[in-house]
């Protein structure tokens, strides 16, 4: 797409779906025109509606209930279109498209006032144990920050609002001193605001955790309909929110598709405001990277209430038959799997590859394991069974093809 039509779109989006910064947004509810309907003006004199915000635990900074997830963004504007709508804050991390993604952040901020936007950037714990879901000997705090520097200099920020780190999925790897340590100096040095921890593995034991600890701030959590163990996530968010930790819930549209073919696409309104009427979350950051992600997404601001059919939407996969794309990394499969294979995030790539189109986003998730070319040769039939129904040796054989394709040709 060109510049030139990058710019047409933007001013399409923002003439259809915002009324500018501040604490009010127009929705598309507003510019339809018909017989017996609203003028698009009278619409938006009539039809503006606040955002709807909450505050992010102990850290006081309000937010609308919709942030964005940076992570699969590629184009700019849309980045400034979200900003202009009316979202605050945006997520990266300092290993998303290769440091690109933060890179791409500073440019859009470049000359906006800094207490407009609210800046969240996670790092990685290196080196980790997998298997143990923690980390080994070697994992020091040094590293961590030399790594966040990075992420202040490709942001071109001397402080962002909230660092993470990224990705812990046991009791251990979020209790891990030498990063316990690295989280209090970047706060002390006033380099991160607020600190926290990321996961989509294990997250109730991981928030229960995080509120152990007495130093993290915020959790960014997966959170959605589709999870297993979601009693024992609502469970943990409440708790870890009552203890004043702020709440930032994301895979909240669980995988995009019910099918790889993509025919049967989730309810993203419907999905969206399930995980928002948990009044324990204060945001969330669904991944957007189009003008239309944007607007569908801010415009669920405009009535929390799911209606009877978007409940029925929610169960559709189930009615069908269908395993979806979301892998809820419960581990389980680890110890069935003859070949040891590190099955969660190869599931989590298959989403991201077949449910968001990001493979620069699926590659790196790959890039961590060191595949062979055919992880399951030998294996004639697959010992591992899923509760979410995936057949995991297909799944497992199409995702790794994409792990000896060169990285400039995904991103």
């Amino acid at each position: 797409m060109d510049k030139r039509s990058n710019s047409r779109d933007r001013r399409g989006f923002l003439k259809k779906g915002a009324a500018g910064l501040g604490a009010m947004v127009v929705f598309p509810s507003s510019m339809r025109e018909g017989p017996g309907e609203k003028t698009k003006e009278e619409g938006e004199k009539k039809e503006k509606k606040p955002l709807v915000t909450r505050t992010l635990g102990k850290t006081g900074i309000e937010l609308p209930v919709v942030s964005m997830g940076v992570g699969a963004c590629e184009n700019p504007e849309v980045v400034r279109a979200a900003l202009d709508a009316g979202i605050v804050h945006l997520d990266t991390a300092w290993n998303y498209g290769n440091g690109r993604n933060e890179e791409m952040i500073a440019e859009v901020i470049k000359g906006r006032p800094r207490d407009s936007y609210v800046i969240g950037t996670k790092v990685p714990g290196e080196p980790e144990d997998r298997r143990n879901a923690t980390y080994t000997k070697d994992a020091k705090a040094g590293p961590f920050l030399e790594k966040f520097e990075e992420s202040l200099k490709r942001l071109n920020l001397d402080h962002v609002e909230m660092l993470c780190l990224h990705s812990t999925a046991s009791r251990d790897g979020t209790l891990w001193e030498e990063y316990l340590k690295a989280l209090q100096k970047a706060k002390k040095d006033g380099k991160a605001r607020f600190v926290g921890v990321s996961t989509h593995r294990n997250e109730h034991e991981v928030i229960d955790a995080a509120v152990e600890s007495k130093i993290y701030d915020v959790v960014v959590t997966a959170y959605n309909f589709r999870q297993p163990h979601v009693k024992e996530m609502k469970r943990a968010i409440a708790d870890a929110a009552r203890a004043g930790i702020g709440i930032i819930a994301m895979k909240t549209q669980a995988g995009v598709y019910w099918d790889r073919e993509r025919q049967r696409r989730i309810n993203m309104k419907a999905a969206l405001k399930w995980v928002i009427r948990d009044e324990n979350v204060h945001t969330t950051i669904p991944g957007m990277s189009t003008f239309d992600q944007v607007e569908e997404n801010m415009s669920v601001m405009e009535d929390l209430t799911l209606s009877t059919d978007e409940k029925k939407d929610l169960d559709l996969g189930h009615n069908l038959g269908l395993p979806g794309l979301y892998c809820p990394q419960c581990g389980d499969c680890m110890a069935q799997c003859k070949k040891g294979l590190e099955i969660p995030t190869l599931m989590r790539s298959y989403m991201y590859a077949y449910g968001y189109r990001s493979l620069a986003s699926a590659k790196t998730a790959l890039d961590q394991l060191g595949l062979n070319e055919d992880p399951c040769a030998g294996c004639e039939s697959c010992a591992v069974e899923c509760q979410m129904g995936f057949d995991v040796k297909g799944k497992v054989r199409d995702i790794a093809r994409l792990r000896y394709l060169p990285r400039d040709f995904v991103v």
